[in-house]
């Protein structure tokens, strides 16, 4: 990005969480796309570094897998306990997930039912707890609940993931007030995950005081997934240097940017 004194660099100061650095403040999920070559050139386009991925049942002699991409494509995984209902289940996922890809690692996500797709804030609570306990990097999905968020990062979570509306519906930030208590109180990075449906609301998480943002369906699922990337990669950007720079004051009323002395009045002319 070039200006007409200078350069402002195109990277970001990466984001530690935990034991791992994050090099780009966009995640991408690959949930929602069914054609891999449109799903690489969208992550390709979002510059992303850190993808989450759903575990499921996988034959290791498939060549074109996402894993496969991920891995030519040098972009880490972050593997997710997406579908998981219980503290069992998502510490079991979990662990598989550790086995599999050789990473500590992890998104926990335990829903409350598959209707709402809501987390289960008490499951998750006690989740966290015990991943912590066995050596996880637990980023947490959880709800825009600050109280809840300060709980987690207690129990041991290296990041929050507060929704701004609930998973796939595009909704964006609906409570911004929320998401402002969160990250003004957070010790911990707090990444925006689900319900972003335009790059202008990424960028508004970015300015909410937001350490990084995760979108997977309103790329996967737009008309055309690579330009959404590609806006993604420039909201995030744009949030983040929007919120350093300190945005001006809200005023009720009108304030003039030139000063009023001096101006040529008509009046004065004819006199």
């Amino acid at each position: 990005m070039s200006t007409a004194r200078g350069i402002v660099s195109d990277m970001l100061p990466p984001l530690q969480v935990g034991d791992y650095t994050l090099e780009n403040r966009l995640i991408m999920g690959t949930g929602g796309i069914t054609d891999l070559d449109a799903l690489e050139r969208a992550l390709v386009a979002s510059g992303t570094t850190l993808t989450t991925v759903a575990m499921r049942r996988y034959s290791a002699e498939t060549k074109t897998s996402v894993f496969s991409m991920l891995q030519r494509l040098g972009i880490d995984i972050l593997p997710n306990t997406a579908g998981c209902y219980t503290v069992k289940d998502t510490v079991l996922t979990a662990e598989l997930a550790r086995e599999a890809l050789e990473t500590n690692l992890i998104k926990v996500e335990v829903i409350a039912d598959e209707h709402t797709l809501l987390p289960d804030v008490i499951e998750t609570l006690e989740a966290t707890e015990q991943l912590a306990d066995r050596g996880f990097v637990p980023m947490v999905y959880t709800s825009d609940d600050p109280a809840v968020a300060l709980r987690l990062e207690q129990a041991g979570a290296a990041a929050v993931m507060p929704l701004g509306a609930p998973i796939g519906t595009g909704l964006g930030i609906l409570n911004r007030h929320n998401i402002e208590l969160i990250t003004s109180r957070a010790g911990i990075p707090v990444v925006l995950d689900a319900g972003i449906g335009s790059a202008s609301e990424a960028a508004l998480a970015m300015e909410l005081g937001c350490d990084a943002v995760l979108v997977a369906s309103a790329v996967t699922r737009a008309q055309q997934p690579t330009e959404m990337a590609t806006a993604m990669r420039m909201a995030v950007h744009a949030g983040y240097l929007s919120a350093r720079a300190g945005r001006i004051p809200r005023r009720e009323h009108a304030q003039a940017s030139s000063a009023f002395a001096g101006r040529i009045s008509p009046i004065d002319e004819l006199t």
